[in-house]
């Protein structure tokens, strides 16, 4: 554990403490010698960082409602005093990060720390302990809107990711050759994250892998690099491989999908699902989009006319949806068979 000194808040913030008083007034504070300078114990409170927890929800502030001590009563004002503190953060040079406020996971922190929750100091000791270890995004400078879906995004990842580790993890050995299910899934998930980069062209790529009617879901971004290659963020990545590794390790139903954009779309890829479409930039050249599913402890492809009706095809009701312009559904392309060993094949 780092000893570093943080600030934290659960709203409302606690305040930075004052210059130490004159000894000469005890009763005003001590004020610096004009043009000499921010004092030292000023420079090293820019040092300090901050961590703000926020209700994002309307239904986790009405909840907070309950505590005499909250002091809050509309949702929309406490996130414009939050927006305000963050900015008066910001504007002294401070480090801000930003985490969400769970009520549910801090009265299960209140209950084992033996705290008392009706109170900014059981709230302001959550924030620093719990909070930052959850879903945190670092202040910038952002909008609160902005700030919010952030917010929501990676805490959604981040459970998606928990939970799919959580059940592999319950996945056993394989009753046949004793092998670590967990294990072999997981890099056979790998294998086939490797596949699809290598063979993705010089555009950019969306990849979605989806699991059990939507239930579990991740998504990688990989962006063109102009020596050639792709470039990605490594935890979404991970994320993607631990969603895939739990359909190997399950033989659940799902499927994987890539949205490629600019030229990428004529050196094929993978398909992507009815919520990856927001990654498509507005205007700009014609997508191709292609898919896979899931099933054998690897991934088949789909033909160009299951492509078209994943996309074009309401799952619930069969009512056919308007294909998008400017969009080319394909047939997958058949990924190189797996290496021998458990997830078993058919």
């Amino acid at each position: 554990m780092s000893d570093r000194k943080t600030r934290t808040s659960p709203v409302e913030s606690p305040q930075d403490p004052q210059d130490p008083p004159c000894p000469q007034h005890p009763q005003s504070p001590r004020r610096p010698v004009r043009g000499a300078g921010p004092s030292p114990r000023r420079r090293l409170r820019r040092e300090v960082p901050a961590t703000v927890a926020l209700l994002t929800e309307p239904a986790d502030f009405a909840e907070m409602r309950g505590y005499a001590s909250f002091g809050f009563d509309d949702h929309q004002a406490y996130l414009a005093h939050a927006a305000a503190l963050l900015r008066s953060f910001a504007g002294r040079g401070v480090h801000v990060t930003v985490a969400r406020f769970d009520p549910e996971e801090f009265q299960d922190f209140c209950r084992r720390r033996g705290l008392d929750p009706d109170g900014p100091q059981a709230r302001t000791r959550y924030t620093a302990e719990l909070a930052p270890l959850r879903a945190t995004v670092p202040y910038e400078g952002q909008a609160m809107p902005r700030l919010l879906a952030d917010l929501r995004h990676v805490d959604g990842r981040m459970r998606v990711w928990e939970q799919a580790t959580r059940e592999l993890a319950a996945a056993g050995s394989c009753g046949d050759c004793g092998e670590d299910l967990a294990k072999a899934a997981f890099d056979r998930a790998v294998a086939v994250f490797a596949h699809l980069i290598g063979a993705l062209g010089p555009g950019a790529q969306h990849l979605v892998c989806s699991i059990e009617d939507g239930v579990l879901s991740a998504a990688v971004r990989a962006e063109p690099e102009p020596g050639g290659g792709h470039t990605f963020a490594d935890t979404d990545a991970l994320d993607f491989c631990t969603v895939l590794a739990l359909a190997f390790a399950r033989d659940s139903a799902g499927g994987v999908v890539v949205r490629s954009t600019g030229s990428a779309g004529a050196h094929g890829g993978a398909p992507g699902g009815r919520g990856e479409r927001e990654a498509r930039p507005a205007g700009g050249k014609p997508e191709v989009v292609r898919g896979w599913r899931i099933a054998h402890g690897w991934l088949l492809p789909l033909t160009a006319a299951e492509v078209f009706s994943a996309y074009c095809e309401d799952a619930v009701t069969g009512e056919p949806i308007p294909p998008e312009p400017d969009v080319d559904y394909r047939a997958g392309t058949a990924l190189p068979p797996p290496e021998p060993g458990c997830p078993s094949g058919p």
